[in-house]
């Protein structure tokens, strides 16, 4: 695939700071890598963030969601993990954004759901975007299968994606390669194809 810039997106995935990742450095360095050249060729890039709201205004679905994950049995007992002050839901800093790249917060898994990113891509005639980041078996996953129903192209990057938990993050990666949802590559072949893209725009 030789994608045209304009015709591309490139979309980093934050469930939470990267250094909560036991393989953190060496994600980050991918995901450097592959913005990188997104940015050289002229790539959009997005950045979306995992947000928890205060218990306060949280409904049915925020509660469930962090009892699940804290394994608590009741509500009273969960502790928002994603609220803006934490540094879980900040980036880090060797991967800030720049002035012209997209920014947006979202709380459900999802990129697309609830959140002005499906009308963004739209907008601009994109219809095949590139992922990297975290995590893959929670916001990944149903962000490429959300995508791939809307008719994009997604692009999954295995060495520069993480994971909490490394079988389901397996799992999430086979179901890509079965069902055809997703292109599967890795640093350098993506790369590689933005430094083509580069040089023939």
């Amino acid at each position: 695939m030789r994608p045209a810039s304009d015709r591309v997106a490139c979309l980093r995935h934050a469930g939470w700071n990267f250094e909560s990742d036991q393989n953190s450095k060496q994600i980050t360095s991918k995901v450097l890598e592959v913005l990188t050249a997104a940015r050289e060729a002229g790539v959009r890039v997005f950045f979306s963030r995992h947000l928890s709201l205060p218990k306060e205004v949280m409904g049915v679905f925020q509660f469930r969601t962090a009892m699940a994950w804290q394994r608590k049995s009741s509500p009273e007992e969960i502790n928002p993990w994603f609220l803006r002050e934490n540094p879980s839901f900040q980036i880090v800093p060797e991967l800030t954004p720049l002035p012209r790249e997209g920014i947006f917060d979202k709380i459900t898994m999802s990129a697309f759901e609830g959140t002005w990113f499906d009308i963004a891509l739209r907008d601009c005639g994109i219809n095949a975007f590139v992922v990297v980041g975290v995590a893959i078996e929670i916001g990944i996953d149903p962000t490429i299968r959300y995508g791939a129903d809307l008719g994009y192209i997604p692009v999954f990057v295995t060495d520069a994606c993480g994971a909490g938990n490394e079988e389901a993050a397996r799992r999430s990666i086979e179901n890509f390669k079965f069902i055809g949802d997703a292109f599967v590559a890795d640093t350098e072949t993506i790369c590689r194809t933005f430094r083509g893209v580069s040089k023939s725009v």
